[in-house]
């Protein structure tokens, strides 16, 4: 396992109900729902090889092999090894996205939607181990692809604490150092709950998280 710096949530497989149909190198989409159910399988199989081996000891035919596809099918979609590796990382991307979206719309508040998301995300890296590997070598490997990801995930929480604080739920001046302490703590959290050991409620590490959210940590005067 890399260092420690993991997503805020996926490398889900097909019961995402993603198909990867824009994670394909450019000019390579697949234009059927065929070809796109053996993209989502390059991908799914990519993760799964990077997750084990990393991605300088993980192998296209290593992808090929788990995804049952033939080495050409791999080149129909993409150009490279580090072609699925970028494509992989902004597919990981979408997911976490979508699997924390319903979440967020169902919580009857702000605070309560971190919370939510926050416990969403914990149940997801527990079955998704590898993203945090993946995410922590993206790093190297395509240092743009780690960037946007962190910064389009804090991007969309600052953009739903602005809104709570139009709506009067959070306070005033939430900012975007507001929302990258959030993703920080719950990427954190994920990696000490989710990947070192599972021995914790995630039931537990929200409720905590929501309190202090909601009250901090400093004694009352």
């Amino acid at each position: 396992m890399a260092s420690g710096r993991g997503l805020t949530a996926t490398s889900a497989g097909p019961e995402s109900g993603q198909t990867g149909g824009e994670a394909a190198s450019a000019g390579k989409e697949p234009r059927t729902a065929r070809g796109r159910r053996t993209l989502r399988a390059i991908l799914d199989a990519a993760a799964e090889e990077f997750g084990e081996k990393g991605f300088h000891e993980g192998s296209i035919s290593g992808i090929t092999r788990r995804a049952g596809v033939a080495l050409g099918s791999f080149y129909t979609y993409f150009d490279s090894k580090d072609a699925v590796f970028r494509a992989l990382v902004r597919d990981m991307s979408e997911q976490v996205r979508e699997h924390v979206a319903p979440v967020l719309k169902d919580a009857p508040g702000q605070i309560a939607a971190e919370r939510a998301a926050l416990l969403a995300f914990i149940r997801f890296a527990r079955a998704h181990k590898e993203i945090y590997r993946i995410i922590d070598e993206a790093e190297f490997v395509d240092p743009e692809s780690f960037r946007l990801h962190y910064a389009t995930t804090a991007d969309r929480i600052a953009a739903r604490l602005k809104a709570a604080a139009e709506r009067g739920e959070v306070r005033k001046d939430v900012s975007e150092i507001h929302a990258w302490a959030i993703m920080g703590m719950n990427v954190f959290l994920g990696l000490r709950y989710s990947v070192w050991d599972e021995g914790m409620d995630p039931e537990r590490i929200a409720e905590v998280v929501e309190s202090l959210l909601a009250e901090g940590i400093g004694t009352k005067k």
